[in-house]
């Protein structure tokens, strides 16, 4: 299909004397699984989606301007494969922006897209921030911003290559709604098997604005890769501080994935909410694009916290010390 696309877009090319120099790629990722909960001891069995990775239909496509300049444009929608249904909030859920590239001035990109915070997390979590040993599912949002992962409106700059040092920029206009408000850098550098990141980031509410500060750092040994995240987020009195350390070790075909997440947040706000979290998993490479994985869950709450590691139909864990715990198994099939 790709290579399809790609073919009748030169055709056009050329018959507007532009041969070669456009491309339009379609892409996707089904992920798709049987995951058992157990949320305070009441058990649900589910066809679940995302156990590995997102899954999604986008297209992307690319065009030389010359002299070394290209704009490109990127949507991309989030797919539900177990009902067949799109987000329900909007189609273009996970991106839609369109950039202008240059190899020796960097990236402008327009539209809605991934925050710093979210890529950096992305990056150094073992789990990918995906499934139910994504760390994010013992993490609260503070201030009931809407700049979490994604933001809408957004204008990034993105630095080109600069030996190992890469990084980005992003400001968001808020619109006249609270909680939409950002801005936000990353910088970071990378050189062989070491990598590591720093993120700051403000939206604003209305008086006052969520703070958030995110380091995160990695190493590859070979035999292992070790991997740790830091974050911090405070609004008003409140705080919410988490950590994650996490390794993954390479078999052959296969992957051992295990990460565990600390969170301690406190305020008038929020009470004292603490939380334990251990995620245990493996996959398995079929193909390049085709992996069978499993992974095993658990978060241990104390405190005001109620997090879980995934939703039960009708039922919200009470504010007591619950565990909250789940397996998944599935396949994932990217194009």
């Amino acid at each position: 299909m790709k290579k399809t696309l790609i073919a009748l877009s030169a055709a056009a090319a050329a018959s507007t004397g532009a041969l070669a120099q456009s491309s339009v790629t379609l892409f996707g990722v089904v992920d798709v699984g049987v995951r058992q909960l157990d949320n305070g001891g009441v058990r649900q069995s589910q066809l679940s989606t995302d156990g590995l990775s997102s899954s999604r239909l986008g297209f992307r496509g690319v065009e030389d301007l010359g002299g070394g300049l290209k704009a490109g444009f990127w949507l991309e929608s989030q797919v539900n494969p177990d009902t067949g249904t799109p987000n329900d909030r909007r189609f273009w859920h996970r991106r839609s922006t369109v950039s202008l590239l240059s190899d020796g001035i960097g990236e402008l990109r327009l539209g809605r897209d991934k925050v710093p915070g979210q890529t950096l997390v992305d990056d150094f979590d073992v789990f990918g921030a995906t499934g139910i040993g994504d760390p994010g599912t013992s993490y609260a949002v503070l201030g009931g911003i809407d700049t979490k992962s994604r933001s809408d409106n957004l204008v990034a700059y993105f630095l080109p290559s600069l030996g190992g040092l890469y990084g980005n920029l992003s400001v968001a206009a808020g619109e006249g709604t609270p909680g939409r408000k950002y801005f936000g850098g990353r910088i970071g550098y990378r050189s062989g098997a070491f990598d590591l990141s720093a993120v700051y980031s403000e939206t604003e509410v209305t008086t006052d604005n969520v703070e958030l500060v995110v380091l995160g750092g990695s190493y590859n040994f070979g035999v292992i890769k070790l991997s740790g995240i830091f974050q911090e987020a405070s609004y008003k009195d409140d705080k919410d501080t988490r950590y994650t350390l996490g390794a993954s070790v390479p078999f052959g075909q296969a992957v051992l994935r295990a990460s565990y997440t600390n969170t301690d947040g406190s305020g008038p706000g929020i009470g004292n909410r603490d939380a334990d979290s251990f995620a245990l998993g493996g996959v398995y490479n079929l193909s390049r694009r085709t992996a069978l994985y499993a992974t095993y869950a658990t978060i241990d709450n104390s405190g005001t916290a109620n997090f879980t590691v995934g939703s039960i139909s009708g039922r919200t864990m009470p504010r007591t010390e619950e565990r909250s715990q789940g397996f998944e198994f599935g396949v994932r099939h990217s194009f």
